[in-house]
Order: structure tokens, then sequence, then C-alpha cells
């Protein structure tokens, strides 16, 4: 029973420099799994090597087998999180904000999540927390700050983004970059994404803040061609394929990444459409290609904020 208990709640850290105990092998074993290298025939011999017998393994092969919990869900439900809503300081005031961050720790890279148009809602505080459970002091600022907030009922949130001046906009999430550089939780590396509308201003904090390191727009319209020119930041694009109205600028906006000799990577997932990572909206998620994007969201930000 000892061995199910630590198994569950304790990750253990690699070391390479001596051999692995048989709790590192076994996670080991579970990620090749996960990551389809092995098939099942050939992941309960190796389990079966590793546990003494055939027997042995199909015992503890439920704990494992769990259908609905991955290998790398079971890791992440070990870190817990800390929440709350926050304000940080603009041009014209303060901005609210939900901040979502590993409760264990002393420094993180800290990444800016942008809202859809619709404000901070549930979901997107949801998108903060699933950061944070990646390692991330997360933070999603409030768009409609200035105009007394998100609303509880959504139904007319368009009516308050019409009233929002949208360079003050953009400055005010310029300014989210410069909070988490310095705030006391902060390693001093700081990300943007963003989905639909904050695709679009993740791009535009990306050509307004020289600060930013990383930027990944999900779905974004782009800035303009003459705009690409003073992007600093390495940037990472998410597009639905049938999405025409926003990948119509895909073109331009590539040709200006290539002619400033910018970093980039864009993708572009099959049989998507606009909004595919919003898991609250079962008309427009996909779950497949919301998955991929994140993978790719979480190991981009690793490796440019680290």
């Amino acid at each position: 029973m000892r061995f199910f208990i630590t198994f569950k709640l304790k990750i253990p850290i690699m070391n390479f420099n001596k051999p692995f105990t048989m709790e590192e092998k076994l996670f080991r074993i579970i990620d090749e799994g996960d990551a389809g290298k092995r098939d099942r025939r050939t992941f309960l011999k190796k389990l079966a090597l590793l546990t003494g017998s055939t027997a042995a393994a199909m015992t503890i092969l439920p704990v494992l087998n769990d259908e609905t919990v991955t290998a790398a869900e079971k890791k992440q439900k070990v870190i817990q999180i800390l929440e709350e809503m926050t304000t940080y300081p603009v041009e014209t005031g303060e901005m609210k904000a939900f901040m979502a961050r590993p409760s264990k720790g002393k420094k993180f890279p800290a990444v800016i999540v942008i809202h859809e148009n619709r404000g901070l809602v549930p979901h997107i505080q949801e998108v903060t927390r699933r950061m944070a459970r990646e390692g991330f002091l997360s933070l999603a600022p409030d768009a409609l700050s200035p105009v007394g907030g998100t609303p509880a009922d959504v139904a007319n949130a368009g009516e308050l983004f019409a009233k929002l001046d949208n360079k003050q906009t953009v400055k005010n999430f310029v300014a989210a970059v410069q909070y988490l550089k310095t705030h006391p939780l902060s390693n001093g590396k700081v990300g943007c994404t963003g989905f639909c509308w904050g695709g679009a201003m993740t791009n535009q904090v990306a050509v307004n803040s020289p600060d930013l390191d990383a930027a990944v727009p999900y779905y974004g319209r782009q800035p303009e061609p003459e705009e690409v020119a003073k992007i600093k930041a390495p940037l990472l694009a998410h597009y639905a394929e049938n999405d025409e109205r926003i990948n119509a600028g895909i073109e331009k906006f590539e040709e200006a990444l290539k002619k400033n000799n910018k970093e980039y990577q864009i993708f572009t997932y099959p049989g998507t459409g606009h909004a595919f990572n919003n898991d609250s909206n079962p008309q427009r998620y996909n779950e497949a290609a919301a998955k991929l994007a994140w993978s790719r969201t979480v190991e981009f930000f690793r490796e440019k904020l680290k």
C-alpha cells in the first residue's frame, strides 16, 4: 500500500547521475506509453519485468490505466495552485486581473492570458489556472476594467468593448508585461497568449512591448505588415483551418515576419473552426487540436521563459 500512496502523490526528481529508482522507471514507462512509443503488449511486458511478474503488473494496471486521467495529468495533480483577484497599475488607474500560480516555489516564469471578446469569463480563469499548473505565474487582465469590469451577464459585453479606447487598451496590456517583469514572484521573463480578440491583442502586445519574451496568439487578427518590424519576441501562432476572415491575413503576416528575420512558427489545425480551444463551447471545441496546440504553447513558453 505504501508504494501506491507514494506513486500517486510523489513525483520523483530524475537524477541521471545515479540508477533510476523503481518509481522513476515506472514514470518513464508511463510517459513512453502515453507518447505512443510502445504498444499495449510491449507496455505490459515492460511493466511485468519492472514489478516482477505479470500478476503484479495486472494488479497495478488499474491505477495506471485510469482512462479519465493521463499520466501527464497524474503528475500535474501534485502542482497545487493559489489564485486571487488582483489589480495592477496602468496609465489611467488600475486594471483588474485574475492571478494564479503554483503554491510552492519562489520565482516563476510569467504568462499573460488575454480573454476573448466576452471579457474575463470563467473559462479564461480556468485557462489561467491551467497555465499555473504548468508552473507559470499567470495573469489574466480584465480589458473591461475601465468600464466597470466584465459583467456577470456577458450577453451585452460587445457594447462595453465598443466603449474602450483601442490605443489605451493596448497600453493597459503592455503595462501587464512591466508589472510581471518586476513582480516578486516572477523570474523576470514574461510571455503572452490570447484567444480570438485576445489573440489579436497578443499580437499588439508583441508589437508594442520590446520587453516581451514570447508571444502565442490563438486565431487572432494579425498586426499590419509595417508593424511587424517592431516585434522582438519569438512568436508561435495557432490558426483554425476553417476561419476565413482571420486566415486572410496570414500570408502577408508571414511575409513580413520573414522579411524582418523574426523568429516564428505558424500552425494551422485541420478540420477546426475559430475558437477551437474553447472547451466551454461544444460547437466550436476540438479536443485533439486544442490539446496539441496547448502542448506546443507550454513547451514554447518553457523554452523561451526559462
